[in-house]
C-alpha cells in the first residue's frame, strides 16, 4: 500500500481517488494527531479551510469543515482563495492548522488535500505519517473520540480573508506599480480576483485574462501551463509584461513586452540581484533544485551569488531555506519563495516584486531578465526501466562521465529516477541544442540498453 500523502499533500481524481470520506477522514485524522503533540495545548483550535474553484472543491470543502468540526476545531471557512493565502491567513491569525482544497496545475477532474501548522508552515513528514496512521486505523473501524454538545466546532464564512491576504501584498512591495501596464492570467483558478486586485492597488493598469471561472475550466489552456493567451494578450495590448499563475497560484511565470517566456530560473536571478541590492540576500546565496538551468547557476556564478541545489520538489528548497536562513529560492517551474514575506511559493507576491523591480529600474523586463542565458536543456523520459539501478550500473556511469568530458564547463547532465513510474529522467544541458539532443539521445539508448 502506498503512502497517501505525497510531496504536495493527497491528491487524486475527486469522488475515486480522492473522495469526501477520504477527505473527512483526513481532516479529522488532522486534528486529532494535532491535539495528540501539543498544537492545540488546553485552548479551543482553529483552523483556515481555503480551496481553490474546481467543481469538486465544493463537496470536498464540505467534507473537510465538517470533519474538523466534528473533531472540535472552530473552522474559517476562506472560500476560494490561493493556496499561499491559506498559509499567511493562518499565520496571521494566529490559527492552529490551514486546509488548502486543490490539485494545483492539475486537470479539472483531479483535486486535493493539503495541510498547513500554526505559522502557515507545511507539515513535517512525521506529522503526515502519523495523520495517515491514524486515519487508516479509524478507516479499518477503530472509533473516533467524538466531542458533543458545546465541544463540537463552530463554523463561519470568514470572506475579510480576501483584503487581508490582498493588503498583505500589496504592503511588502518595495515600490509601487504606477505607470505600468500588466496582464495578469489567473487560470481560471483561486487567484483569479486576488491577483488582479493586488496589481491594481499596488497602482498597476491591469488586463485580466483566465478570470472567469465556472469550476470546469481551470488550468485550460490558460495559466502558467500554457502561456499561448497570455504572450498574445501582452503583445496586443502593449502591455510592459504579463504574469500567469497555475490553479492554486503559488507558482508563476512571466512574459516580457514581446512576448518571450520568462521562466522561474530568470525571475529567481531578477529578485535575487534585487534583494542584494537593498541588502536583504541572506548569505548572498539563492536556493534552487538540481534541474535549474546551468546558464543560471553561470549568470549568479558572474554576479557573485552562491547557489544551493536541492532535490526537485518546492518543500526541498523551503526545507533548506529554513534550515540555513536564506531569504529566497525556488524551482524553475515559477514556485518562487521569499521567506520573508511567505511560508510557500507565492505566486502573486512573485508576480508583484517582479514588477515592482521594472517600476523601480525603469528597465524593462526583457533587459532584467536578461542577466541570463538560458542553455538548451534537452529531457528524455526513459519508460520502463529498472530505475534502482540509474546509479549503480556501470555502463551508464561510463556513458554519463563520457558525455559530461564531450559538454566540458559549458553543459550537464543529470539522470533522475521518477519517484512514482517506473522510469529515468535524462536531462542534458548544452551551450548548443544539437548537441544537447545528441548527447542526451545517446545517454538515453544506454539507459534503456542497460536498465530495461
Amino acid at each position: 500500500m502506498g503512502r497517501l500523502f505525497g510531496t504536495d499533500g493527497v491528491r487524486g481524481v475527486a469522488n475515486a481517488d480522492l473522495t469526501a470520506e477520504m477527505v473527512l477522514g483526513l481532516s479529522v485524522a488532522a486534528a486529532h494527531v494535532l491535539a495528540e503533540a501539543g498544537t492545540f495545548a488546553d485552548h479551543r483550535p482553529v483552523a483556515v479551510v481555503g480551496r481553490d474553484p474546481r467543481a469538486s472543491g465544493e463537496f470536498l470543502e464540505a467534507a473537510a469543515v465538517a470533519g474538523l468540526a466534528s473533531a472540535g476545531v472552530d473552522v474559517l471557512r476562506a472560500g476560494v482563495l490561493p493556496t499561499p493565502a491559506i498559509a499567511f491567513l493562518t499565520a496571521a491569525l494566529d490559527a492552529d492548522l490551514g486546509v488548502m482544497l486543490s490539485a494545483s496545475h492539475n486537470p479539472m477532474r483531479d483535486n486535493g488535500i493539503k495541510f498547513f501548522a500554526r505559522g502557515g508552515h507545511k507539515l513535517a513528514d512525521e506529522l503526515e505519517d502519523r495523520i495517515e496512521t491514524t486515519y487508516r486505523a479509524h478507516a479499518s473501524g477503530e472509533p473516533w473520540d467524538r466531542p458533543t454538545g458545546a465541544g463540537v466546532g463552530r463554523v463561519r464564512d470568514y470572506e475579510e480573508g480576501f483584503d487581508d491576504y490582498v493588503e498583505h501584498l500589496v504592503g511588502v512591495l518595495p515600490a509601487r506599480l504606477d505607470g505600468l501596464k500588466v496582464v495578469v492570467d489567473g487560470a481560471h483558478g483561486a487567484a483569479w480576483r486576488v491577483s488582479p486586485e493586488a496589481f491594481t492597488r499596488a497602482g498597476a493598469d491591469v488586463i485580466a485574462i483566465g478570470a472567469s471561472p465556472d469550476g470546469l475550466n481551470i488550468n485550460d489552456g490558460c495559466g502558467s501551463t500554457h502561456l499561448e493567451r497570455l504572450r498574445k494578450a501582452v503583445v496586443e495590448s502593449g502591455a510592459d509584461l504579463g504574469v500567469a499563475h497555475d490553479g492554486d497560484a503559488d507558482r508563476c511565470l512571466a512574459v516580457d513586452a514581446a512576448g518571450n517566456d520568462i521562466d522561474g530560473d530568470q525571475i529567481l536571478a531578477v529578485l535575487a540581484l534585487a534583494l542584494r541590492e537593498a541588502g536583504e540576500l541572506r548569505a548572498d546565496t539563492v536556493v534552487t533544485t538540481v534541474m535549474s538551468n546551468l546558464g543560471f547557476a553561470l549568470a549568479m556564478e558572474r554576479e557573485g551569488v552562491q547557489l544551493v541545489r536541492t532535490a526537485v520538489g518546492d518543500r526541498y528548497v523551503l526545507e533548506e531555506m529554513k534550515e540555513k536562513g536564506y531569504a529566497l529560492g525556488g524551482e524553475q517551474s515559477g514556485h518562487v519563495i521569499v521567506l520573508d514575506h511567505a511560508t510557500t511559493g507565492d505566486g502573486t507576491l512573485t508576480g508583484l516584486l517582479l514588477a515592482a523591480r521594472v517600476a523601480a529600474t525603469g528597465r524593462p523586463l526583457s533587459e532584467l531578465a536578461g542577466v541570463v542565458r538560458r542553455l538548451p536543456q534537452v529531457l528524455i523520459n526513459v519508460p520502463d526501466v529498472d530505475r534502482s539501478r540509474v546509479a549503480s550500473s556501470p555502463e551508464v556511469r561510463e556513458a554519463v562521465a563520457e558525455a559530461e568530458r564531450e559538454l566540458g564547463s559549458t553543459g550537464r547532465v543529470l539522470l533522475r529516477p521518477s519517484g512514482t513510474e517506473p522510469l529515468v529522467r535524462v536531462m542534458v544541458e548544452a551551450a548548443d541544442s544539437d548537441q544537447a539532443r545528441a548527447v542526451a539521445g545517446r545517454l538515453a539508448d544506454v539507459v534503456k540498453s542497460a536498465l530495461g
